[in-house]
């Protein structure tokens, strides 16, 4: 062990399993802690309850061990696939993908066809929901929850009307989940805990500081923070004419058109700083900009996107407004939503709890619970996924490697759909395909695709990113703080805060600082210098490469240091630590620095979104990459697309396909 290993807590009982690509490099099992402990009765192997439980598991987890070496495999060549051995099972529908996108796929197509089709969803991660997922803890009795991926139904009121048709028929109630956590909205409030800037002694010099923001929006800051910053005379002047109100031209002697090409086409970055003229150090409040959004920050985001999201400079180029129905037909909506309140709700698992509901209904079997309340605490036998005769079998831990037409696509009545499971290559049969995984994959699972849908299948690269979730036995160094969230853009993890206070039904947030929390810390692999998809590419290469180690130590590194003047201690404070890895993250949306302006600005059919989503034979394609967008109703629109031509070939099997 490091010299500061015992300080941190790092021989303190925690899972600790360490892979670099799917390898093992070391794997060490201790028991667990007095202070964490799986939740009883949560299911497990048999539901035996432990940390077998997938929601309960702790480590690494999103893009787990086990989850996507046979795709690498695949991709380099190293996978025959020719030797499946047929299952026997043939299904009217088969899906790729057990995310939001696929599992309301499911849901429409029972909806349409009903119960008597008998569908089958294999997925490649050991628990459902794609990127929806829950983590979750029990630390001193007290049950936490908390999203290890998709976080929010954003701008429910924009959403197309199957999205909003998936929430209505699952009974999510908005209004009420709003109206009972109205308590929990004001209570970082009440105990005066702000949103804070951390500037780290790596780039400041000299030590660790923490300013406090008066504001409670997110990024939203004044003098406050920047007037004793460690930055220098002339980055703090050049802030404070940034954020008055009254702006000049920057842009000055440009018609309308021009400047919004310009900005287009250009970063928000050297909008700041070769037209605004603000010093690098200034700057540095500034560069995460783009990365809740798009995965990269200023660099490589167009200050277009920088005049819609609301961030200052822009007031006096005379813009104009932007209509607030501007693309509301766009699956997803990634233009315009960021002007309005769109009133984002945030269950305490994220839009996990959307996937429990879809689950609860698809495979009824599976729990008891059926209300919106009742997924706060609901309790999953996953051994009941999986069982013959049901309507729907969700098979987990089951990564699809090849789909290929039982003959002729023009005229094959079935799909073989082989996949890895427990180290054997299996396949099933289906009537009709569903891929409702990624569209980068798709080229390597069916490489009898035209070449044009391939090379726009291929096109889009994912957004790496980390969720870590961290369960602490109490919340009493942030609030001796006066914070709740902190923005860190040089640190380890550039977000880190308590998660969102929400309630679900028999789930409590914790009202007492002496009580046991969960923090939520985010790690963008952004790399700036580099085009976005580069970005992406390396970041995704870096984060495959970081063991669950180094993540346990920087976590807890990092929190001692904000914390620490606080009293913290990683020792005795830090019950568990999950990290949420996903180098295939969020879909890749269009960007005008990169990208043809069209694709970004307009519908147009030559997106490679549109051209990868047609059907093929008897395959359709379902994901939030078809739609360019990493929205959770993205993705539902796009299974209500798929599904739609899955049913029309049903109807009319007389029609010609699209092969």
């Amino acid at each position: 062990m490091k010299h500061d290993d015992h300080s941190l807590g790092m021989d303190c009982a925690i899972t600790r399993r360490d892979f670099v690509n799917g390898a093992a490099v070391g794997a060490g099992m201790l028991a667990a802690g007095p202070a964490f402990a799986a939740t009883p009765g949560a299911g497990g192997a048999g539901g035996a309850g432990g940390t077998q439980y997938p929601p309960a598991k702790t480590g690494m987890r999103g893009a787990h061990p086990g989850s996507f070496e046979s795709a690498h495999a695949l991709r380099d060549g190293q996978l025959d696939v020719s030797s499946a051995a047929d299952q026997g099972e043939l299904y009217d529908l088969v899906i790729v993908g057990g995310g939001l996108s696929g599992l309301s796929a499911a849901h429409f197509f029972h909806k349409s066809m009903g119960n008597g089709a008998r569908v089958l969803i294999l997925d490649n991660h050991d628990d459902f929901g794609g990127h929806a997922k829950r983590n979750q803890f029990t630390v001193k009795g007290k049950e936490l929850a908390i999203n290890g991926g998709t976080l929010n139904i954003e701008a429910p009121k924009k959403y197309n009307r199957w999205a909003r048709g998936v929430l209505e028929d699952l009974g999510i109630d908005l209004a009420k989940y709003r109206k009972d956590n109205a308590a929990n909205d004001k209570l970082y409030g009440s105990l005066n805990l702000k949103h804070a800037f951390a500037f780290d002694k790596e780039t400041f010099g000299g030590r660790d500081q923490v300013f406090k923001v008066a504001s409670q929006i997110p990024g939203a800051f004044g003098p406050e923070v920047f007037e004793n910053a460690p930055i220098s005379s002339k980055a703090k002047a050049d802030l404070k004419r940034l954020l008055d109100p009254q702006q000049p031209d920057y842009l000055a002697g440009m018609s309308v058109s021009a400047k919004k090409e310009w900005l287009a086409t250009n970063s928000f970055k050297a909008f700041l700083l070769e037209k605004v003229k603000i010093d690098p150090q200034a700057y540095w409040f500034f560069q995460q900009m783009g990365c809740p959004t798009f995965g990269v920050g200023g660099d490589a985001t167009p200050a277009l996107f920088g005049w819609v999201q609301g961030y200052p400079g822009f007031s006096g180029l005379g813009l104009g407004d932007i209509p607030p129905d501007l693309f509301a037909d766009l699956p997803g909506g990634q233009h315009g939503r960021q002007l309005e309140d769109f009133d984002a709700v945030h269950f305490p698992d994220g839009n996990a709890t959307v996937a429990r509901m879809l689950v609860s209904r698809l495979v009824p079997g599976s729990t008891a619970a059926r209300t919106q309340d009742e997924m706060g605490t609901a309790v999953f036998d996953y051994a009941k996924l999986d069982l013959p005769g049901q309507p729907t079998r969700i098979r987990l831990s089951s990564i699809a490697v090849h789909v290929e037409h039982m003959g002729d696509p023009a005229t094959a009545s079935e799909v073989a759909v082989r996949y890895m499971n427990k180290g054997s290559l299996k396949q099933v049969r289906g009537k009709a395909v569903i891929l409702a995984s990624w569209n980068m994959m798709i080229p390597y699972m069916m490489p009898q695709l035209p070449a044009k849908q391939r090379e726009a299948l291929a096109y889009g690269v994912k957004v790496p990113l980390v969720y870590t979730s961290v369960a602490l036995t109490n919340w009493r160094a942030f609030a001796k703080l006066g914070v709740s969230r902190f923005e860190a853009p040089t640190m380890y993890h550039q977000e880190v805060g308590l998660t969102q206070a929400c309630s679900l039904g028999a789930l409590h947030h914790a009202t007492s600082p002496d009580e046991p929390v969960a923090l939520h810390l985010v790690k963008y692999m952004n790399v700036p210098g580099l085009p976005r998809r580069d970005q992406h590419r390396a970041g995704r290469a870096n984060l495959l490469g970081i063991t669950f180690e180094e993540f346990e130590r920087e976590t807890r590194m990092q929190l001692l240091r904000l914390l620490g003047p606080a009293g913290f201690d990683p020792r005795k404070d830090i019950a568990a630590i999950t990290v949420n890895r996903w180098p295939h993250g969020y879909a890749y949306t269009y960007n005008s620095l990169y990208d043809p302006v069209e694709w970004v600005y307009t519908e147009t059919p030559e997106r490679p979104c549109v051209i990868g989503r047609q059907p093929f034979g008897l395959v359709s394609i379902a994901n939030s990459d078809a739609a360019a967008s990493p929205h959770t109703d993205a993705a539902m629109q796009e299974a209500h697309r798929a599904v739609q031509e899955v049913i029309e070939r049903r109807t009319y099997p007389f029609t010609p396909r699209n092969v």
